[in-house]
């Protein structure tokens, strides 16, 4: 069965602070412990000089260990309940998953 890579890139609005986003950055992190299925997390701000993140400047990996274990994770109310707290401080995201 395929592991689910699920990549998302975040462009946080200029006002937001550094706090803040640690703050969520904190919370999309506890959800690996407050839903099944997710086998590894990381995240932080873009970090390369090459220059090719489009103004996006956070991101995140968080790997399940199946399509099923996605989709539980998808309209969880605790992923909702983060998504909800994330959405108001970006200007764009992208969200990416492919199977690994």
């Amino acid at each position: 069965m395929p592991q689910i890579q699920h990549m998302a890139l975040l462009k946080f609005k200029p006002e937001v602070t550094t706090d803040k986003i640690d703050y969520l950055f904190n919370q999309l992190a506890q959800l690996k412990q407050l839903i099944p299925g997710i086998i590894y997390f990381s995240g932080g701000c873009y970090s390369s000089d090459e220059g090719l993140n489009k103004d996006f400047n956070h991101g995140f990996l968080t790997t399940f260990e199946s399509i099923e274990a996605r989709d539980i994770y998808l309209p969880h109310p605790e992923h909702e309940r983060v998504k909800a707290e994330i959405l108001p401080c970006i200007d764009d995201i992208i969200v990416f998953d492919f199977e690994a």
